[in-house]
This record gives C-alpha cells, sequence and structure tokens, in this order.
C-alpha cells in the first residue's frame, strides 16, 4: 500500500531535516514524500534536495498560504493514503507509517492516532499529550476531533470531499477534519499510539488576536458542515486542558 506524506514548508531550514529523517527512517517501504515550499529565503529548499533520499517530488514556488501549499501537495499525491507531516514535525516511531498502512489494508477510509507536543526547541521535552480516543459522530458535537497532523485519509475519499477551503486563513484542516469524519459510512480507525512528535509554536496560538481568529473560523467551520455551534466551540477548546497534566515520557509513547 502506497502512503503519500506531504510536507509544506517556508523558512523551515531549522527544523526541516528532522522531518525528512523522521520519514526517511519508517520501515514502510512504499512511501511518496512530496515536500512544497513556498519560495524560502534560507536553505530549506536546499536541505529537503539534499538529504531527502525518499522524497519523490520537490517544488518550490509562492503560494497563497500554507493551506493552498497544502492543495498543490494534493494534487501531486498518488498514494492510497494521503497525510502531512508539517516541516517542524517528526513521525514519532520508524513503525508510524507502517501501523497505518496496516490498518489501511483492512478496510479503513480514515485513519489517526494520538500526537506528542514537544517543546520548540528541545524536542526530547513533552509539554502535552493528546490523546485522541476512539472515534464517533456524536462526539464531533461536543468538541472533539483528531490531531490532523496523525489524520490520513484514503485517496477515494479526498477524490470526492476536495482540498481546503481557501476561505480560512488558520481553520482550513479542522474544516478538512470535520468534512472527512461527518461524511455518512466514513469508516474510521483509531491506532492507539503516538504517531507524530509536534513542536509547540504554531501560528494559531500565537497572539490573542490569532486565537480569536481562530476560534471564529472554528465556529464557521462548524456551522457549515451542520455540526455545532458556541457550545461545540466552547468544548472544543476545553478538551485541550487535559492534554496538559498527563505527559508520558518519549520512549513510552
Amino acid at each position: 500500500m502506497k502512503i503519500s506524506i506531504i510536507t509544506v514548508c517556508y523558512n523551515s531550514a531549522a527544523t526541516i531535516a528532522d522531518a525528512i529523517h523522521s520519514v526517511a527512517m519508517q520501515t514502510h517501504v512504499d512511501i511518496e514524500h512530496i515536500v512544497v515550499d513556498g519560495g524560502s529565503k534560507d536553505n530549506t529548499l536546499a536541505i529537503a534536495q539534499a538529504i531527502g533520499s525518499r522524497v519523490a517530488h520537490v517544488i518550490s514556488e509562492p503560494d497563497n498560504g500554507i493551506y493552498d501549499a497544502m492543495n498543490k501537495g494534493l494534487r501531486l499525491a498518488t498514494g492510497d493514503f494521503v497525510g502531512f507531516l508539517n516541516a517542524d514535525d517528526m513521525l514519532a516511531a520508524p513503525d508510524a507509517v507502517a501501523r497505518i498502512a496496516a490498518e489501511g489494508l483492512l478496510g479503513s477510509d480514515v485513519i489517526y492516532g494520538d500526537l506528542i507536543y514537544v517543546n520548540k526547541d528541545r524536542p526530547s521535552e513533552v509539554i502535552r499529550y493528546w490523546n485522541s480516543g476512539a472515534f464517533s459522530a456524536d462526539r464531533l458535537r461536543y468538541g472533539w476531533m483528531p490531531p490532523h497532523p496523525t489524520l490520513y485519509v484514503r485517496r477515494a475519499v479526498l477524490d470526492v470531499l476536495g482540498g481546503f477551503d481557501l476561505r480560512l486563513r488558520i481553520a482550513a484542516d479542522y474544516d478538512f477534519m470535520l468534512r472527512c469524519l461527518s461524511k455518512p459510512g466514513i469508516r474510521v480507525a483509531y491506532l492507539a499510539k503516538v504517531l507524530i512528535h509536534m513542536r509547540t509554536g504554531g501560528a494559531s496560538n500565537r497572539s490573542l488576536k490569532a486565537l480569536r481568529n481562530k476560534s471564529r473560523e472554528d465556529l464557521f467551520a462548524l456551522r457549515k458542515n451542520g455540526v455545532g455551534g458556541w457550545f461545540t466551540l466552547a468544548c472544543k477548546n476545553a478538551r485541550k486542558v487535559p492534554q496538559f497534566f498527563r505527559r508520558p515520557a518519549l520512549d513510552r509513547a
């Protein structure tokens, strides 16, 4: 089973090597790694080209934001399943993709797992642990969602649902997941395993203004997909709190 992994980057020279190495270390053989660079001004592109022994495609050109770049990656992807690995994130273990592929062979359409947030400068330090739990469509109305970097979707489903909504600048990934998970008849599988180590410091959390814009876009996505409103948004934000109180060591995750 072929798995496409899309890495979108811009001026990511400090972290792109870790992301690429985490793909190169995977035991699963059939991986299509796609790097979409937004025209970086630093050495991001040179690093990706120099060390990416398992990188199938590298493109570098200006884009209209991260979700536009992700859509470019989706158009290039030819795998049976497609997922995203951010330029400052890492696959958690060498068998992460193998586990996803094995679940895909069982007939699942959407596969997700757990995620650990790590310190941006000290990636061995755990900040919080996102234990996703099993899927139920009803849980979406109570603010539940899986971590987007762990989400892998069958290509045939993506062909029906389409890509990211470029009207959203911060929450298009949430809208994307709601579309995937609320589709009737979708077969969803939860892998009770940490699949991703994610560095803290995302764009949606950098300022009060960003958090306000994120909440506004989240609400738009909820209403657009008929999943909920203000109550669901409040539940979604409250779900983050317990993540700070469970911090397994990385070697036991």
